[in-house]
């Protein structure tokens, strides 16, 4: 099942705590989600150069968040999850449905399992939605996936999130970071399309660059 939901979620633990922090992570904190209806699946990926951490949830859709069994696990947590989330920092927590996803044509294998993920948000206003939206699905990701380490692209539309205010995610699958200075990239970001609206002034993107470190965490059956 695809997820219409995803929750996007970071946070950094000390460094003297790190091996428990992943132990924590991995053992407790994601498999409790895990149980809960509605969740799909999730990964785990680290950003090397500053030590934080990302996990993605993927979800039936928002309403997962909203129910019971969800609120019993947030709201009545371990001493172990009290002890680590107040000691993590660089906490940040977005909640986007999913808008389209793009793959490259002939991928062989799951492009889920790519060992890189480029994250992509944009604060769009409203009014200027749907030239954004045909500008990244029409122009922008067909170009990038002539690449051949960049395997595919989902695209989210914000609806909660902190710290930054965003309205767009895009979540890029890359076998290798070396896609991002490719002629293809360089194309992709040269066209008449996206010149036109990188006059606007809210055409700013936050980019952010993680390596995959964990398997994927599925329900049990």
């Amino acid at each position: 099942m695809q997820a219409g939901t995803v929750l996007f979620s970071e946070m950094t633990p000390p460094p003297e705590m790190e091996e428990a922090f992943n132990a924590w992570y991995d053992n407790e904190h994601i498999p409790l989600r895990m149980a809960v209806p509605g969740f799909l699946g999730a990964r785990r990926y680290c950003r090397k150069e500053d030590g934080k951490y990302l996990a993605i949830y993927d979800m039936e859709s928002e309403a997962t968040l909203g129910t019971a069994a969800y609120r019993e696990v947030k709201e009545n947590p371990s001493d172990l999850t009290r002890q680590m989330l107040s000691s993590v920092s660089g906490f940040s927590r977005y909640i986007a449905n999913h808008i389209g996803t793009q793959r490259r044509d002939g991928l062989d294998g799951d492009a889920m399992e790519a060992p890189v993920l480029y994250a992509v948000f944009f604060n769009v206003p409203e009014d200027r939605h749907g030239d954004f939206n045909e500008w990244y699905e029409v122009d922008h990701v067909p170009a990038l996936l002539r690449n051949k380490d960049w395997l595919m692209c989902r695209r989210f539309a914000v609806t909660l999130g902190e710290p930054w205010d965003v309205t767009h995610l895009a979540l890029h699958y890359l076998r290798s970071a070396d896609a991002l200075d490719s002629e293809e990239r360089k194309l992709a970001r040269a066209t008449e399309w996206r010149a036109r609206l990188a006059k606007e002034s809210w055409f700013k993107a936050k980019y952010l660059l993680f390596e995959r470190i964990s398997r994927r965490f599925v329900p049990e059956v």
